[in-house]
């Protein structure tokens, strides 16, 4: 059920600003192609340990996603996800600044090799990306929303997750993470 409809008179197009789901929560459509919904929809990991991942990088080589001692901050994304998009930078900028003491991952579950490395390095990333085909991640995490983001801990504890999230707020979980 529409709430909130713009007209576009010329075009005869119809854009749905929010919409109502049957258990009353109300998901804004803030951009094109992506919904915001305001209680969170992938289910909470925090506390359990992150498992550890059959994955490849982008030469197609195995790749195991388990600790290396460091706290780590795992990004799941998609290049047809905007808010993924946006994000990109502050992880660039994070990994950037804190990269010797948490290692970032950006984990890919859509794209080809190509279209995921071009599309991160576009917004700046050098960070190690992997990519998961056979949407491991996803099905294991229970992931219904993209990005989703896990701060993990050394002993590969989960002490934070996330849904989209900007430069400050990826800082601070950084910061949480290495106190």
């Amino acid at each position: 059920m529409a709430v909130v409809a713009a007209v576009a008179v010329g075009a005869g197009v119809v854009v749905a600003r929010a919409t109502q789901r049957d258990d009353g929560d109300v998901i804004h459509l803030d951009q094109p192609g992506e919904y915001v919904d305001p209680a969170g929809t992938n289910p909470p990991q925090v506390g359990h340990v992150m498992p550890a991942f059959r994955l490849a990088d982008a030469d197609g080589h195995d790749v195991t996603l388990v600790s290396d001692g460091r706290p780590m901050v795992v990004n799941l994304w998609q290049s047809t996800c905007p808010p993924c998009a946006r994000e990109l930078p502050a992880f660039a900028a994070v990994d950037e600044e804190y990269g010797d003491r948490v290692r970032v991952v950006g984990v890919n579950d859509l794209d080809a090799a190509n279209t995921m490395k071009s599309f991160a390095a576009e917004r700046g990333v050098h960070y190690e990306l992997l990519m998961d085909p056979d949407y491991q991640v996803q099905d294991e995490m229970h992931v219904v929303a993209y990005p989703a983001t896990w701060f993990v801990a050394a002993d590969g504890e989960i002490v934070a997750q996330t849904l989209s999230l900007d430069a400050a707020e990826l800082r601070r979980h950084v910061e949480a993470l290495l106190s």
